[in-house]
């Protein structure tokens, strides 16, 4: 047994031969008396027929070196310089000895201050306890008008919301220092288990914003965007040229959906690994055509058939979208992310019902803090899917939650932001909350008074109307595209 350390450790341990002459005397040293450990050989090692008894080790308590000085010479005791313990194993005495190496020496005499280390630590202390005005004025500066322009302007992108304050001081909390790579529990680094109890209220807060069973549903608060996102999923559950299907970017869907401009030109990243083919709304109208959406989908065959878009102002027939993924084979998904605060508070049709995995984003309607959130489905399939995506096949059982979860780690994603997912507990909190559906219902009931008002002005909107949120204001006919964007910069609107 190889008993040498890389590094010194100020110990050695030595064998004593019983037929040598027993060792020189020790001065004499004071036991602590401690038998809480002890040190004890089984005796089927030993050639002895005797056991071994078991011997306390004992630990010696540090003496204080005597130092002595002369013509401004400092040495240590040599008699002091070892402690030694006898003690068997085996059948052989055994000494082990701890070199003091000035162990008991003053601070001072051990090690040497640097000249000027005190003053640059309290340089670095300062400056790290900086506040913004004082440590970036410029920045603090630009950021003071960037908040003048939101109070003071007019904010009608269906996109933004306003955050609360707790969710601002999560967000800029001590939450960002901590690196958690990995999920509750099985963490790459330690210290993690405050961050562990975070994340898991928000699991809890997340199912419960939208009355969902733990036993049907699981969720993954981690990805940085509803993009990240959507992308995680298709990483979980396609191979790279696997086809997806979503609502074309111009009628209203969006980029994470798939798609490319009529030259062929792949623009995002779903269309660049994955083969997508969209499906529109009626040109006349502004509906989704769900006839021509089935006709699609059966001659496409997509492995994914996504319903949700960014610029839809209507409800999503769910069960529409079931019966038509059910029949081409597709496993169906929903991208919620401009209407999952009015699915939460009951003011639009739930996708959960219908769907397999349902991915939002956080800042928008739900007045959380910027980024993603995927839902999934778990245990036993509650009906018979069309032809299986190898997620379960064979079985009566969903497997989503594995492939989804290594997507975004450690597939796509690093650590996960933990002041957003504490920021994201804390608004979802906020979601189950009377005040928040009243909340909702209000935001509903702007949309559409904005809607009445434009139309009696005979404004043309799209689809007539609102069912949600968001409304599109039709200005081809007016010939007013770019300029529109530059007249309301100059009134204020956004």
């Amino acid at each position: 047994m190889d008993l040498s350390s890389h590094t010194q450790s100020g110990l050695s341990l030595s064998f004593h031969s019983t037929n040598s002459s027993p060792p020189s005397p020790t001065p004499p040293k004071t036991m602590i008396a401690d038998d809480s450990i002890s040190l004890q050989i089984d005796s089927s090692y030993c050639h002895s027929p005797n056991p071994m008894p078991s011997k306390p080790l004992q630990l010696l308590e540090e003496r204080t070196e005597k130092l002595h000085s002369g013509n401004n010479d400092e040495r240590v005791d040599k008699d002091d310089e070892q402690e030694e313990v006898e003690f068997s194993i085996l059948g052989h005495p055994m000494c082990l000895k701890r070199q003091r190496d000035c162990q008991s020496l003053p601070f001072t005499k051990r090690f040497a201050v640097e000249p000027g280390l005190e003053s640059r630590r309290a340089g670095v202390r300062a400056w790290g306890n900086q506040s913004l005005p004082l440590a970036d004025p410029e920045i603090f500066d630009i950021m003071e008008k960037e908040k003048q322009r939101q109070f003071k302007g007019i904010e009608l992108i269906a996109s933004e919301n306003f955050v609360c304050r707790a969710v601002m001081e999560a967000l800029g909390s001590h939450l960002t220092n901590k690196y958690s790579e990995g999920y509750p529990g099985a963490r790459y680094y330690t210290g993690n288990q405050y961050i562990d109890q975070i994340e898991n209220l928000c699991f809890e807060r997340a199912l419960k914003a939208f009355d969902l069973d733990s036993d049907n549903w699981g969720v993954n608060v981690q990805p940085y965007s509803c993009t990240s996102a959507n992308f995680a999923v298709y990483t979980g559950l396609l191979l790279p040229g696997d086809r997806i299907m979503g609502l074309d970017s111009p009628s209203g869907g969006h980029l994470s959906h798939g798609y490319h401009t009529p030259g062929g030109k792949k623009v995002s990243a779903a269309s660049i690994f994955f083969e997508s083919f969209p499906y529109k709304v009626n040109p006349q109208t502004g509906y989704i055509d769900y006839e021509k959406l089935e006709e699609k989908a059966m001659d496409y065959r997509p492995k994914i058939l996504i319903c949700g878009g960014s610029s839809y102002p209507r409800e999503w027939d769910y069960g529409r979208f079931r019966q038509i993924a059910d029949k081409c084979g597709a496993v169906l998904m929903c991208d919620m992310a401009h209407i999952s605060g009015l699915i939460a508070a009951k003011e639009l049709a739930s996708p959960f019902d219908y769907c397999d995995i349902v991915t939002s984003t956080t800042h928008k309607s739900l007045r959380g803090p910027r980024g993603g959130i995927i839902f999934f489905r778990r245990g036993k399939k509650p009906r018979k899917q069309g032809i299986p995506l190898n997620h379960g096949d064979g079985c009566s059982n969903y497997d989503f939650e594995e492939r989804i979860n290594f997507a975004v780690h450690p597939s796509l994603q690093g650590g996960p932001h933990n002041n957003h997912i504490a920021a994201l507990a804390i608004a979802l909190k906020q979601v189950a909350t009377p005040e928040y559906k009243a909340y909702m219902q209000q935001v509903k009931k702007n949309a559409q008074a904005l809607a009445s008002a434009l139309l009696r002005r005979k404004c043309r909107l799209v689809t007539g109307g609102t069912d949600n949120h968001l409304l599109l204001w039709d200005l081809s006919t007016l010939g007013l595209r770019g300029i529109l964007a530059f007249i309301f910069s100059l009134c204020k609107h956004t």
